[in-house]
């Protein structure tokens, strides 16, 4: 977790912006106080400033921390840009007293709002014990809550067990074309395209994550020969990787999904110069859909007009899901209205970010 703090004052308390790296990754801390954190710091208001001279902005400030950083080599470097960059936005957009979502249409040029975002529940992890029936429970609360599409894990048990699991939530969901399945690229070669084969009677909403996020080749295969649509993209973290998949994957622009997560791609910056490079070779809006489930990527998500987002209503807490009165209506959700990304509208995000303020500056 990161605080950004600033000089100006509002309600008697000073303006502070946030920001968390992702759950499971845990090498950014180093970078952030070694390296990402001095160049801010360091760095003349005017360096940082917009074209007024007087508010912040977070696209100046990402040049700042990247002045100097070599391509490639990502490791966790791109998620330690990432986390400090999500603290700028929600900086920048409480300064300018506006929610995230609609503060980049004055930062980014042809950037309109949509009205709201369609969101699936991310999950579907496997039970130690009682694993169909405690699945199908989480799948009953998702659709309970609103849902009306769930993603859940496979690739870490046998095919004849996944196929059950899936068949399980397909049961909650409205059937087999509202369930997403996630294979956290387990597969191989040989498994890929036996695994593909398996799901492929199924009509699943789309196969994800099937092999090394850089095995374009086993990728490829499978495109070639599985009909429904693959989801790809979490794990790589960069324009250049994002320009190989697209030439070397075999992902079809006319169906598949981009997972591209923008805290891992170097903060919104990054993002951006990944959905506007692949914009212009054919890719439309519609097929990104980014890999977080936060407050932060429904943001994103609802400022860029994609083709929605990943929630994490139950796991990754305090940080997964939406604000605690958002409402779900048949799976479309709007992003809050409170300045910045809206972390003080979930009490249990709230309370985290308060460890690191003495002043408890969000109570």
């Amino acid at each position: 977790m990161v605080a950004v703090i600033t000089d100006v004052i509002r309600a008697g308390k000073p303006v502070v912006g946030f920001g968390f790296s992702s759950i499971g990754r845990y090498g950014q801390q180093g970078l952030i106080a070694e390296r990402f954190t001095p160049r801010l710091l360091q760095a003349s208001f005017d360096e940082l400033a917009d074209e007024s001279g007087s508010q912040l902005d977070p696209l100046r400030a990402w040049n700042v921390m990247m002045k100097g950083e070599k391509p490639g080599g990502h490791g966790e470097r791109c998620v330690a840009v990432g986390t400090l960059d999500m603290a700028l936005w929600d900086l920048a957009a409480k300064l300018a007293d506006l929610p995230l979502y609609a503060y980049p249409a004055s930062r980014v040029p042809g950037t309109t709002p949509a009205a709201n975002v369609s969101a699936y529940a991310g999950g579907g992890y496997y039970y130690a014990h009682d694993d169909i029936q405690q699945l199908t429970n989480e799948a009953k609360q998702a659709r309970d809550l609103g849902y009306t599409h769930f993603k859940l894990k496979s690739g870490a048990a046998t095919l004849e067990r996944d196929i059950e699991r899936i068949e399980a939530v397909s049961a909650v969901m409205r059937g087999a074309h509202h369930v997403a399945v996630n294979a956290m690229n387990s597969y191989g070669p040989g498994t890929a395209q036996r695994a593909a084969d398996a799901l492929a009677p199924l009509g699943v909403w789309w196969f994800e994550d099937i092999c090394d996020p850089l095995d374009f080749s086993t990728l490829a295969s499978v495109a070639r020969r599985y009909d429904g649509a693959i989801a790809a993209g979490e794990a790589l973290f960069s324009v250049a990787e994002a320009k190989l998949v697209d030439d070397h994957g075999g992902l079809r622009r006319h169906q598949d999904v981009l997972l591209f997560d923008p805290v891992h791609c170097y903060g919104l910056p990054g993002y951006l110069q990944i959905v506007n490079e692949l914009g212009a070779r054919g890719w439309d809006r519609e097929r990104f859909w980014p890999h977080g489930g936060y407050l932060f990527t429904l943001h994103v998500a609802q400022a860029l007009e994609l083709g929605g987002t990943e929630v994490n209503p139950f796991c990754f807490q305090p940080f997964g899901g939406f604000a605690d009165s958002t409402l779900m209506t048949e799976g479309k959700v709007s992003a809050p209205e409170a300045p910045g990304i809206g972390f003080e509208a979930r009490q249990a995000t709230r309370h985290a970010f308060n460890t690191l303020l003495d002043d408890q500056a969000i109570r």
